[in-house]
């Protein structure tokens, strides 16, 4: 996997878990409040990460962390990303998807090989409105297939809208909350990006 980051201990990213957090590389969406632009755009890519060293931190933290999430950028454009967590489940760790839905191919897989125990899928805004948060027109048949399967997927999951005040307005969150039913939907503030230099770099180098 391309993985540019490592977040070694967190309690608030897997409900209920204390967790560790696996960012990869690469992502098919360019929202316009993405705090993670280095995992995004290919020019500011750092090196990746080896997965030898994720796996001696992973195997070392065994018995003390209960999950791993990963995370992004899109996780699921990774080639590699079923054998990841397959390999992840086989050293017993519960695992933790964040997905923006666009490849609902992979989130069966992964469901049907029981790969994964929780997905987090954000819902960026009302579908005829993605395309002035992220970028990129929304398909949203697709879409609508991974917000299926992942309700009748029998595990813990979660839709997520973060609020930008700029594009986003209360009707949209409403209609938004209706097509999740009000199940499992939370609504996120649009924080401004700040962030540190090289974050994930320090990350990589705290190993």
């Amino acid at each position: 996997m391309k993985i540019g980051g490592l977040v070694k201990f967190t309690l608030i990213d897997f409900p209920g878990r204390p967790a560790a957090i696996v960012f990869t590389q690469g992502c098919n969406f360019r929202c316009r409040y993405c705090h993670n632009p280095e995992l995004v755009y290919p020019h500011l890519f750092e090196p990746s990460m080896p997965e030898e060293e994720v796996w001696t931190f992973l195997k070392r933290r065994q018995g003390t962390l209960e999950g791993v999430v990963i995370s992004g950028g899109e996780p699921t454009l990774q080639e590699d990303l079923v054998r990841f967590m397959a390999d992840l489940k086989a050293l017993g760790y519960k695992t933790k998807l964040d997905t923006n839905g666009t490849r609902p191919e992979v989130l069966r897989e992964l469901i049907d090989k029981k790969l994964v125990d929780y997905i987090a899928m954000d819902l960026k805004a009302p579908f005829e409105k993605y395309a002035a948060v992220t970028g990129v027109e929304a398909n949203s048949a697709v879409l609508q297939q991974s917000m299926d399967l992942i309700r009748q997927s029998g595990l813990e999951y979660q839709f997520r809208t973060t609020y930008d005040k700029e594009v986003l307005n209360d009707n949209d969150i409403a209609i938004l909350n209706q097509l999740t039913e009000g199940k499992n939907y939370i609504v996120q503030e649009c924080l401004p990006v700040v962030r540190e230099k090289d974050t994930l770099k320090v990350m990589h180098e705290e190993l």
